[in-house]
């Protein structure tokens, strides 16, 4: 899911994130809650409407960036409360909250508000986390379903406990007691090793249901995706294409370039002589390096275009991987091909 944080992937109107294929895209509560306001939305007849994007819609919960606001939370058994980045004012998101925020967006895929647990913690700590997180669950589902008998779509539970397989399980165990038409796997991505993070998935993922959706929150890169995926993943979504597109980092068949490198002033070749998005086929390294040094807009979403046509091409192959029945040899040959990019980079 291409990432739009505030009712907007950044720097890509919606026209051209229909023609690069996105079929879902993400919002962000915490941000809408805080700026418009999400009665302005509900008036507008919901994030759909007001950002006019007709296809599919996940909103999450804002624990994820309220846990990024260590100095300025209080967590406690109601919910968060925390000091407002935007003016400075005391915010309340209590699970209920949270649900609330989501309905009046009316987004297909709502979350239920977590307890994002550090990292690193120790097992007291990841247990108490995960068990806030279960009680905060249950809460969002009684809100989500009770607010009448035909919500705008599903509401998803989210696994927590840290880097503790017997936590994880435990917490699946627990959220399985209600229905869910999905569940994330949430508090990975936050600092941990690849081998950590593989670890938590290969214990875990084999125990969710396999007839709904399995969501890993927050990754990744294109190598930390494919593993994933490998290992039962379904659904994904990362700033990581849209915020490197910003920056002057494009990913390619070849590795991740920085564009700003003075080596591509005079380059005229492509991003990537094997992609054929709209960057590719029109504009070359230079112009790109050009735009950037001068810190011209267009620059900003000629790269974004590229590096999300590159992630959603990564997943339409990874979809005929799978209905082909060649996943395991794809992901083995893209992986080992991400590594040597990576050693000659």
């Amino acid at each position: 899911m291409p990432v739009g944080t505030a009712g907007t992937v950044k720097a890509v109107p919606q026209d051209i994130l229909e023609d690069l294929g996105a079929q879902i895209i993400l919002g962000n509560t915490y941000h809408l809650y805080l700026r418009p306001g999400h009665a302005l939305v509900r008036k507008m007849g919901g994030l759909h409407k007001f950002m006019s994007w007709e296809r599919a819609l996940l909103t999450d919960s804002g624990g994820f960036q309220v846990y990024s606001l260590r100095s300025l939370r209080h967590i406690s058994e109601e919910g968060v409360r925390f000091r407002s980045p935007v003016d400075g004012r005391e915010v309340r998101l209590t699970p209920e909250d949270s649900i609330d925020v989501q309905l009046a967006l009316r987004s297909d895929i709502a979350m239920a508000l977590d307890d994002c647990t550090a990292y690193p913690s120790t097992e007291p700590e990841a247990r108490a986390s995960m068990e806030r997180s279960l009680r905060w669950a249950a809460r969002s589902h009684a809100r989500y379903y009770a607010a009448g008998p035909d919500p705008p779509g599903g509401l998803f539970g989210i696994v927590q406990g840290g880097m503790y397989a017997p936590l994880r399980l435990a917490s699946l165990e627990a959220l399985l007691r209600l229905p869910w038409p999905g569940l994330a796997v949430g508090g990975l991505a936050v600092g941990e090793s690849e081998e950590e993070r593989l670890g938590i998935l290969e214990a875990l993922v084999p125990h969710m249901p396999a007839d709904r959706p399995r969501y890993l929150m927050g990754v990744g890169r294109p190598e930390d995706i494919v593993a994933a995926v490998v290992r039962g993943l379904d659904l994904f979504d990362c700033v990581m294409p849209t915020r490197h597109a910003r920056n002057g980092h494009l990913f390619t068949t070849g590795g991740v370039i920085n564009i700003r490198n003075r080596a591509f002033a005079a380059d005229l070749a492509p991003v990537d002589a094997s992609c054929t998005c709209y960057t590719c086929r029109n504009f070359s390294r230079a112009y790109l390096r050009h735009l950037d040094r001068c810190h011209e807009i267009l620059g900003a979403r000629l790269n974004t275009i590229h590096n999300l046509h590159f992630y959603l091409a990564l997943m339409r192959a990874l979809r005929a991987a799978i209905r082909a029945g060649r996943l395991a040899a794809f992901a083995r040959d893209y992986l080992a091909a991400r590594r040597g990019a990576n050693a000659m980079a």
